[in-house]
């Protein structure tokens, strides 16, 4: 159990610290990068960006560190690394904030900049963007923030859990010391 528990840790540990990087790099790079360009070339680039993103890479993290932090809360319920366990469910409970923040706000956003169309027959590009880009930007420095938070949680829960680990090792290592002498006497 102790190998299922550390490799779910640590694969919810780096799953949520890939949407945590790719939410903030937006939030630093690619948002601020697209804000001086002109009307078509921000609607036609985030058009792209949001139908490119939708594949398996970006989908398992995204998807996946749900269940993955979920079953950590679980196995650290039941196993070791209890003093990690405040910190998994609140990352638990700070992902999945920011999931929802996804759905119910950034998606819709990216569904309706979809349906403006082909940004070489849209009218008025400015009126799109303004309908997307403040409210965008916005709420996905949200979820970033609530994405960076739950992956600090999680490596926090991380160190706390090999902390425990190590400290339950060292008290059951002396018990083993004495079994192998008293068997090495049984022996003799």
């Amino acid at each position: 159990m102790k190998t299922t528990q550390t490799g779910t840790l640590l694969a919810a540990v780096i799953a949520s610290g890939l949407m945590a990087g790719l939410f903030a790099a937006f939030a630093y790079a690619v948002m601020p990068g697209l804000r001086n360009t002109s009307d078509h070339t921000f609607v036609a680039t985030m058009q792209g960006i949001n139908r490119a993103i939708l594949n398996p890479v970006f989908m398992l993290p995204f998807m996946g560190s749900i269940p993955l932090i979920a079953l950590a809360v679980f196995l650290a319920r039941r196993g070791h690394g209890r003093p990690a366990l405040p910190w998994l469910v609140a990352a638990l409970v700070l992902y999945l904030i920011a999931f929802a923040v996804t759905v119910a706000v950034n998606v819709p956003l990216n569904d309706r900049l979809e349906r403006a169309g082909d940004p070489d027959s849209i009218g008025d590009p400015a009126a799109v963007r303004e309908r997307f880009e403040a409210a965008w930007v916005t709420w996905n420095i949200v979820r970033a923030l609530l994405h960076t938070a739950a992956f600090a949680c999680l490596a926090w829960a991380l160190i706390l859990y090999g902390a425990d680990r190590s400290a339950a090792d060292r008290a059951a290592a002396p018990a083993s010391r004495v079994s192998e002498k008293s068997a090495a006497a049984d022996c003799s």
